[in-house]
């Protein structure tokens, strides 16, 4: 009865892998609605808005767990329950704004604006400082090549990345916003395409061993 049950989970999810599959390979639009094909790419439309519509109600059960794990800390008054008081009134009431006012009205932009945006912007200006913290550290552990590469690069991003680099001219800040730049455009980016590239054939094998069967994640 086991072996039954996963053949037929196997089965399903074999056959709805591989029509969403087909539809990145073949012009629906020269293919008549009414025909077998079309409907089997109608239905290649309905899976995938199922698969949208899981993924909001995973979203939403994400959030709601948030909501627990911080109302059970204030309940409790554990380690730090007063920022989860403030986190839980911040969400109420940006859902509240949310859907009553819309997302696109002038509270609901002028909270994120002022609150998200600065908050984001101070992360990455920690960020950037815990990197350099993070390298000084390193080469005064490993004094190798690739740790004075990683911090010499670091402090060239920084510096060139300054208000004073980008907006003045000359001959030593064009210097450094032209290095910054290409380090940023042409290294970083290669190293990202890389781990894109690396990224998108793990992904490929993964979504092929459970199209063969050979992975069951809905299964025990």
């Amino acid at each position: 009865m086991k072996i039954g049950t996963y053949l037929l989970w196997a089965a399903m999810a074999v056959g709805t892998g591989i029509i969403v599959l087909l539809g990145y390979f073949v012009q629906i639009d020269q293919i008549p609605a009414d025909s077998l094909i079309g409907n089997i790419f109608t239905l290649r439309l309905l899976i995938m808005g199922w698969a949208v519509l899981l993924a909001a109600v995973a979203l939403g059960i994400g959030l709601f767990n948030l909501f627990l794990v911080h109302w059970t800390k204030v309940s409790r008054q554990g380690p730090g329950w007063k920022y989860s008081a403030i986190l839980i009134v911040a969400f109420v009431l940006t859902l509240l704004l949310g859907l009553i006012l819309g997302p696109d009205s002038r509270v609901v932009l002028f909270l994120f604006n002022s609150i998200q945006v600065p908050v984001e912007t101070s992360l990455m200006a920690l960020l950037a400082i815990t990197l350099s913290l993070a390298g000084f550290r390193l080469v005064a552990q490993r004094r190798d090549l690739i740790s004075l590469v990683f911090v010499g690069t670091a402090l060239l991003v920084l510096i060139g990345s300054g208000p004073g680099i980008l907006s003045t001219e000359g001959l030593f800040f064009s210097f450094f916003a032209g290095l910054r730049n290409w380090l940023v455009q042409v290294a970083a980016a290669g190293g990202a395409r890389g781990i894109l590239l690396g990224v998108a054939l793990g992904s490929i094998v993964t979504g092929l061993r459970v199209l063969l069967a050979v992975d069951r994640p809905y299964g025990e």
